[in-house]
């Protein structure tokens, strides 16, 4: 049978849910509670439960409005999208459909606020004026997908075999508590140790990635490593913070059990592991973006390894800076001690959109075909979310040139392999902030480890006034 879609009024309760999330400065981490189920109309309510059904999404409008923080996603569309035509910086056209770009930076939360005021409005908005489409990141994505104002990506006619090639990961960060899929990603964020070659030649005897993985196979290894490149100038990572994520994607444990604030053993680990290095000076504290932090894109930095996934050394670490290590193709990939993910961003479709077929097949094109996708990995090194394009991109004669000609597809596709998000909730964004600012002063000197920890669940109790901290 076939089924039409009908996106009806958003429910009161999650207006009540959403304001919960964006109430004050800290919209990002609020939880959101559980939404109930999307309304849907059928030709026969009897058959709405047979295993197989083809889902028909109509388009009804003549704008699509869509809502992100940056031009990564309009670049995308723009250079991978067929049938996409650009009008302007903030309008493009497909066929009749006009394309309207709502980009707000995400500093001081400013993007999300602003979804979250006109999503609050999206009921009752003119048909040109709703919402179509928002993007959002893995940090804060449960707050929307735990909600109404993202439609199952199964109403949308996509199907799990649609789905079959792209990895996990990726839709574990978008399926809400009642196992409902609720977003897509055209990339995946598998994360990998950039090493700096002339480092690795002159403190390791060569910069082969397999002989520097030798060196930093494992956190015991990596440590003992550090000492090393300490010994002769370097520092192991240019700060603490660079390797917290490797750490926090490897728990197993909550960051809230219980209701309770709950510190996991490898969040321990990492504070043990980070101490150390810092008292031996073979790290900083330096914030992630700060301009310390940045100086090891440079040579005279004299550092020897960033964690973080392609997008970190193609387009955050100066590559296209003459003079930068980037630039001279002097970065190199290796697995590192642990598997992790950093970041990554996800399409979802607002409830209440008139143009369902158009986001549907915006959403196959980029995410699920092979041919689109490996276009996006040859003109923009991204890596994306298809196992079998990266898999032949990975056999191919593919290179990176910030990598010194390196094809690193392979790498990223074993540490994606390995990535667990059992883990994760709705306070981790919070969590994980507080607990490095915390954790700064004991590594400084200017608070002891106990301190340290009072002062992050004091931290996270006044955020959070439903948890407790013992």
């Amino acid at each position: 049978m076939k089924k039409k879609i009908v996106s009806g009024l958003l429910a009161t309760t999650m207006v009540a849910s959403l304001l919960f999330g964006c109430g004050g400065a800290d919209t990002t981490e609020a939880p959101a509670t559980e939404a109930p189920a999307a309304t849907e109309a059928t030709d026969d309510a009897a058959e709405t439960t047979e295993a197989a059904e083809e889902v028909v999404v109509e388009d009804t409008g003549k704008v699509l409005n869509i809502y992100c923080w940056n031009e990564e996603f309009k670049t995308r569309v723009t250079d991978h999208y067929p049938g996409y035509e650009e009008v302007d910086a903030t309008n493009g056209k497909i066929g009749d459909i006009e394309v309207k770009w709502n980009i707000t930076p995400n500093q001081d939360n400013a993007y999300q606020n602003n979804l979250d005021e006109t999503l609050l409005k999206q009921a009752d908005a003119a048909a040109d004026d709703k919402i179509d489409m928002f993007l959002v990141e893995a940090d804060y994505a449960l707050k929307y997908v735990d909600s109404d104002y993202t439609m199952a990506i199964a109403d949308l006619g996509i199907t799990d075999a649609d789905l079959a090639e792209q990895y996990q990961y990726t839709k574990d960060i978008v399926t809400d508590g009642n196992g409902v899929l609720k977003g897509l990603s055209w990339q995946g964020c598998p994360g990998v140790l950039f090493y700096n070659r002339e480092a690795a030649k002159e403190v390791l005897g060569s910069d082969d990635p397999a002989e520097v993985q030798k060196a930093v196979a494992d956190w015991a290894t990596f440590n003992k490593t550090a000492a090393d490149m300490q010994a002769k100038g370097y520092s192991m990572i240019s700060s603490v913070n660079d390797s917290y994520r490797v750490y926090s994607n490897n728990v197993t444990s909550k960051w809230v059990v219980d209701g309770k604030v709950n510190i996991d053993d490898n969040i321990m680990a990492w504070v043990d592991d980070s101490k150390a290095l810092v008292d031996a000076g073979a790290t900083k504290t330096h914030d992630l973006w700060s301009d310390d932090w940045s100086k090891g894109f440079f040579p005279e930095g004299k550092v020897f390894a960033y964690f973080g996934p392609a997008w970190l050394v193609n387009f955050s670490m100066s590559a296209d800076v003459e003079g930068s290590i980037g630039y001279n193709g002097g970065w190199g990939a290796t697995e590192g001690p642990q598997g992790f993910y950093w970041g990554g961003t996800w399409i979802c479709a607002a409830t209440g959109t008139d143009n369902a077929g158009t986001i549907k097949d915006i959403m196959l094109k980029l995410t699920c075909d092979a041919d689109i996708m490996k276009g996006i990995v040859e003109k923009d090194d991204d890596f994306v979310n298809n196992k079998g394009a990266m898999d032949a991109m990975a056999a191919s004669d593919y290179s990176s040139k910030i990598l010194g000609g390196q094809n690193p597809l392979a790498i990223y596709s074993n540490g994606v392999a390995t990535l667990d998000l059992s883990n994760i909730s709705a306070y981790d964004q919070g969590c994980n902030e507080e607990f490095q600012k915390a954790m700064k002063n004991y590594f400084d000197g200017n608070a002891t480890k106990d301190e340290a920890i009072a002062a992050f669940k004091k931290a996270i109790v006044e955020k959070y006034p439903e948890l407790t901290a013992e």
